[in-house]
């Protein structure tokens, strides 16, 4: 057995904290080569996951923090559009992973994520529509940072030929719909309006076809694979179909109390109030930034309107 010493560096934080072994190196390599860009391909490393420098005119490579929130989300165009458009000098870097809302929020529950995106509809959600989002949400420790608001409705061929207005018609039309998946907030919706109409799942054909995001859905629609589906306006309208709007819904992001001061929490809601985050809602159809970045208590679930705690 042959032993090897290791020499590891903490940062002396409260509570301290390891510094990522790959660091040193790399900030090594950076001094004997006067590249960043050259010392990742001499190490063997990314960017990724690690802190490495800021360039400053004159002054060379300077250290640099980001801040990563790691963040299971249901799709949204407004959220993914922010993380793709933030700056180098955001001092944050979003990871979001898609997945339901439900599935979001059950992440969030076991502290697998620091936040959980997740929609519901505006003043028409039942209470039985809301047990399973309140479930997983604690009122006393958990809060809801507001994203947007969004429409959504039927998404249909272009010119919508078989004159769609309702989830009755699309069924007796025979109309081949494509489904969001289950756990989705927009399957519930779809769930519900198809009790609201009395139409059986079964009656419309296609029902199990299902898509994971909201593009995909005008995707399929728009290729002839599929007669019909429920989606954003955005969405539609990014692939030249038709839409036929049939209720608006709230986008949140839940966090916990504790954490809402902490820099990547609090520099996210800072950009949601800022005007590059307008300007990308601005840009999507059926989308509003009215009150974006405002925290609300778990309870604004129930209400029609959120009550403001900042």
């Amino acid at each position: 057995m042959r032993l090897a010493p290791t020499l590891n560096w903490v940062l002396a934080s409260d509570p301290p904290a390891a510094l990522d072994s790959r660091l040193v190196p790399l900030l090594d390599a950076v001094a004997r080569s006067g590249s960043l860009s050259a010392a990742v391909v001499a190490c063997g490393v990314s960017y990724l996951g690690l802190e490495i420098g800021r360039a400053a005119k004159g002054t060379g490579v300077q250290p640099s923090r980001v801040a990563r929130l790691r963040i299971a989300a249901s799709h949204d165009l407004a959220l993914t559009a922010l993380r793709d458009g933030l700056p180098s000098d955001a001092g944050i870097a979003l990871e979001i992973t898609v997945m339901g809302s439900l599935h979001a929020l059950q992440q969030f529950h076991e502290g697998r994520v620091d936040l959980a995106g997740f929609h519901v509809a505006i003043g028409r959600q039942s209470a039985s529509e809301r047990v399973p989002f309140r479930r997983l949400l604690s009122p006393r420790s958990d809060r809801l940072i507001r994203i947007v608001d969004r429409e959504q409705g039927f998404i249909l061929p272009r010119g919508n030929p078989a004159r769609i207005r309702s989830f009755a018609e699309m069924a007796s039309s025979g109309l081949r719909f494509v489904n969001r998946q289950l756990g989705s907030g927009t399957r519930v919706l779809i769930d519900r309006l198809l009790a609201e109409e009395c139409v059986k799942p079964s009656a419309l054909f296609g029902y199990g076809n299902e898509e994971l995001t909201h593009a995909a859905v005008a995707a399929t629609i728009a290729s002839g694979a599929a007669d019909a589906g429920f989606g954003l306006r955005a969405a539609a309208v990014q692939y030249g179909l038709a839409f036929i709007p049939r209720l608006r819904e709230r986008y949140y992001l839940a966090g916990r109390a504790a954490t809402l001061a902490a820099p990547a929490v609090a520099r996210l809601i800072d950009l949601l109030h800022g005007p590059a985050f307008a300007r990308v809602v601005r840009a999507l159809p059926g989308y509003r930034a009215d009150g974006a970045g405002t925290v609300t208590s778990v309870e604004a679930l129930g209400r029609g309107a959120s009550r403001e705690m900042r």
